[in-house]
């Protein structure tokens, strides 16, 4: 059980030892700093500790956020800190050296860790109060500017993400926050609630499958229903502080798995009823995972350059002064709720096929709106990237050891090379596919040459003005060639089981962004091997189909499929459950 330190003489009357219980602290009093340093030094070092001045006056919720939020070591507002074990020995080392001063002994506790070395961190408090008054009058003032704050209103209103879409903003949010209210007084969690809408999902794609009009009618009243808990799990991890590496993991990868498993039964309904939609499912999975790839490695490129400017991001934030554009930008590139109405209403009253092409057509355009204004952008701004940030894109490129050896072979190329190889290859590689016969010879040697030259993309450190582009660009080459080959063989079979092999490789990208996202670095440098990387198996794929009868085909990718699947998977599951894995969850642009 965590364990706070109230310090300084009790006032009469005040709730802050109630409010610290309700907060699931043990409470521990102690006359001045002496005091304090002896009981801390006999609360178990590997449990949270917080110390607040016993003058505190505050709303609840500072104190929730300033105690109880499990993603940062150390955490801070006026009057209260809290320490969890990793900075433990900041804490004890600075409530064992001697420093005076007026502050409030938390304030000075926790100038005193800063300094030590260990970031504290400051949350944001708007129009919630922390003080610690040193008057009756400032006291009385204190406690009126609490009275005049709704305390519920700010926890329930800051719930809800700060930037999100018009659907989701203004036709989920608005009731969502008060489910989370709800699961979070029954003492519900987000992993739960993001277990049910995956379950809620996962039903509905079950009713598309049906291929009846009430399943099509069910299957989108679910999605929808699926959507609402999809927003109410962040919202209730926000409402109450409950941030796991499980929640993040969970978060960051259910949302595809829904999406994806989504197509899959629209796809088996439409089979059905005799219509073939299995590659309008592929190609709308594709298009929206190198949508999600652009959005990643742009930011990854670009969130810590230095002298990042440009007359079109000046533009950009000029048109966010005027409010309907704002809204406007955000629909048209269709983002997850907007994305997942669209979804609903066609189920229920069109087909599967009509609900794709809308899909094919509106993805199409966000992604070309998006990367088209990030293109311009890259290529008027003055910017210098880390080599973090060139690093992170390598980890995205996802190449494997015949991209590695081809690397080695070229050594560095010129500036610039790095996005001319990538297209050149991909665009040989998906060209000559698409011309030549299932099976042809020419597409092995195209599928050598495309390895070759992802070699050449990567054998410099993509800092160039347009190498974020490498990553997504693979990403489409390797995705869009399985889809054309599977096309082609045009056998029972082989669309469905490359749409699973594209969901596990897609999956390992995403698990790929998300922990880098989280700080922790991409995926061991075995698990890229073993699956064989972009390139590895893009010719794996090439020589099956060359080598293979037709029928054989469907299940040479059923087989490919299972064991990325495995790999993957089992890897993920090991890294998200383990104490290493971040505590973070997505709070960025719409997907």
């Amino acid at each position: 059980m965590p364990t706070v330190i109230l310090t300084g003489l009790p006032v009469p009357g005040s709730p802050l030892a109630d409010e610290l219980r309700s907060l699931g602290f043990e409470v521990r009093p102690a006359d001045g700093p002496e005091d304090a340093a002896a009981v801390l030094a006999g609360v178990p070092a590997d449990q949270r500790v917080a110390v607040v001045d016993s003058a505190f006056v505050g709303h609840p919720h500072a104190l929730r956020l300033a105690l109880t939020d499990p993603r940062f070591d150390a955490c801070a507002v006026t009057g209260a800190l809290t320490v969890q074990p990793a900075a433990r020995a900041a804490l004890d080392g600075a409530a064992a050296a001697p420093h005076g001063g007026a502050a409030p002994y938390p304030d000075r506790l926790a100038a005193a860790v800063e300094a030590s070395g260990t970031a504290v961190q400051r949350p944001e408090l708007g129009t919630l109060v922390a003080a610690v008054p040193a008057t009756a009058a400032e006291r009385t003032a204190a406690l009126a500017a609490v009275d005049a704050v709704d305390d519920e209103a700010v926890r329930l209103r800051t719930a809800v993400k700060s930037r999100d879409g018009f659907f989701t903003t203004f036709f989920i949010s608005p009731y969502s926050r008060y489910i989370a209210r709800w699961c979070a007084r029954r003492g519900l969690t987000p992993n739960q609630v993001t277990t049910a809408s995956l379950a809620t999902a996962l039903i509905a794609a079950g009713c598309a499958a049906t291929g009846e009009r009430w399943g099509y009618a069910a299957a989108g009243v679910l999605l929808l229903v699926s959507f609402v808990l999809d927003c109410t799990d962040g919202q209730l991890a926000r409402y109450s502080l409950q941030y796991s590496t499980m929640g993040a993991w969970l978060d960051a990868t259910f949302d595809r798995a829904k999406e994806y498993s989504f197509y899959a039964g629209l796809a088996l309904g439409a089979a059905r009823n005799g219509d073939d939609v299995w590659a309008l499912a592929l190609g709308s999975m594709i298009l929206m995972t190198c949508r999600h790839v652009v959005d990643f490695s742009f930011n990854e490129a670009n969130h810590d350059a230095t002298a990042n400017t440009s007359p079109t991001a000046a533009l950009s934030g000029r048109l966010d002064s005027v409010g309907w554009t704002v809204w406007a930008r955000r629909m048209i590139i269709l983002p997850i709720g907007e994305r997942w109405a669209m979804i609903a209403v066609l189920t229920a009253l069109t087909t599967p096929r009509t609900v794709f092409y809308a899909l094919l057509v509106g993805c199409a355009f966000g992604a070309l709106y998006t990367t088209a204004g990030r293109v311009l952008r890259s290529l008027t701004r003055k910017a210098t990237r880390t080599d973090r940030a060139a690093g992170a894109l390598a980890d995205l490129a996802d190449s494997g050891p015949l991209a590695e050896l081809a690397g080695r072979l070229v050594g560095r190329t010129v500036p610039g090379a790095g996005i001319a190889a990538a297209v050149i290859g991909s665009a040989a590689l998906l060209g000559t596919a698409w011309a030549c016969a299932f099976g042809s010879r020419q597409v092995i040697v195209a599928a050598v040459l495309y390895a070759l030259l992802a070699g050449a993309a990567v054998a410099r450190p993509l800092k160039g003005a347009l190498d974020w582009l490498v990553p997504p660009v693979f990403r489409a080459a390797e995705y869009t060639t399985v889809l054309i080959l599977a096309a082609g063989a045009d056998v029972p079979g082989a669309l469905p089981a490359a749409f699973g092999l594209i969901a596990a490789v897609a999956y390992h990208h995403y698990d790929t962004v998300y922990r880098i996202r989280g700080g922790t670095g991409a995926p061991p440098h075995w698990l890229v091997r073993t699956i064989g990387g972009h390139e590895g198996r893009v010719l794996l794929t090439v020589v099956l189909a060359a080598v293979l009868a037709r029928d054989a085909f469907p299940v040479a990718l059923t087989a490919m499929a299972v064991f990325v699947a495995i790999v993957v998977l089992a890897e993920s599951i090991r890294f998200w459950v383990s104490s290493g894995a971040p505590a973070v969850h997505d709070e960025g642009e719409p997907a």
